[in-house]
């Protein structure tokens, strides 16, 4: 969709937040305080994760953790669009997806006929007899959900192996794409959008994030404004050659409020 025209006011920021607000168990510097500021300005605020091994209970449980002042209805994750999609379309799912996930998805069944494939973070159960389950299921007609489809994600010591992976082997073995409900999608942040009374207005959001793959690309293509910062992926992206493309860069969310600022005054 492009990027909003000049004069376009922000009245949302969409915050990433593993790599952007915190990173390997805390808050990185000065982020909680970014996060007050931001509410000082009177923008609408939306945290956004492409975590899929959580509830949106237990996100909301790390950042409060962490010292984030955050309503748990401000928390947008692939979960949330998938709960939405499949309760929409009455379906029979089968749930690719860690034991916390799969007692929340309302559609989960333990018997086919499938309808849906949900894939997300499974490593606390997957094996094979649960790969074929899925194989099976999409080859017998049921459409594939990624809840995201990230190649890896950062912890201390040492980068782990994300959901696209995983992905990646499904639609290779079944010959069919999977629909991606998180990030980068460009209907992950329209809903996010919609749940602030924005959904008419994508232009009026700005998404913020450390990944120019899920967050910027995501946010552009959506038709918000985008702004990276030089924290989580960004250096490993940098040395890539896949960052440059956002509408603003800064060092850090510290930074942010005066930004959101600026652009207002334009």
């Amino acid at each position: 969709m492009g990027t909003p025209p000049k004069g376009t006011r922000v009245e949302a920021v969409l915050l990433d937040m593993e790599g952007t607000l915190y990173a390997n168990g805390a808050a990185l510097p000065g982020a909680v305080e970014a996060v007050a500021a931001l509410r000082e300005l009177g923008v609408g605020l939306r945290f956004l994760t492409n975590t899929d091994s959580l509830t949106v209970e237990r996100v909301h449980g790390q950042l409060t953790e962490y010292g984030f002042a955050v309503r748990p209805d401000e928390v947008f994750s692939p979960v949330v669009a998938a709960g939405r999609l499949l309760e929409d379309e009455k379906a029979v799912t089968y749930g690719l997806v860690s034991a916390d996930l799969e007692s929340t998805l309302p559609t989960v069944s333990v018997t086919g006929p499938y309808t849906h494939v949900v894939v997300g973070d499974c490593r606390d159960r997957l094996d094979y007899a649960r790969l074929d389950d899925a194989f099976g299921a999409v080859r017998a007609g049921a459409k594939l959900l990624a809840l995201q489809n990230g190649r890896y994600f950062k912890r201390p010591g040492r980068d782990h192996i994300d959901t696209g992976a995983l992905v990646a082997a499904l639609e290779y073995a079944t010959g069919e794409s999977a629909q991606v409900l998180g990030k980068p999608a460009p209907a992950f942040f329209r809903l996010a959008a919609e749940s602030l009374g924005l959904g008419d207005r994508p232009g009026s959001c700005l998404v913020v994030g450390d990944d120019a793959t899920t967050d910027v690309r995501g946010g552009h293509d959506a038709g918000m404004r985008t702004v990276q910062v030089r924290t989580g992926k960004w250096a490993d992206q940098k040395a890539d050659g896949l960052t440059g493309h956002a509408g603003h860069e800064i060092g850090d969310v510290r930074e942010l409020a005066a930004l959101v600022t600026e652009v207002n005054r334009e």
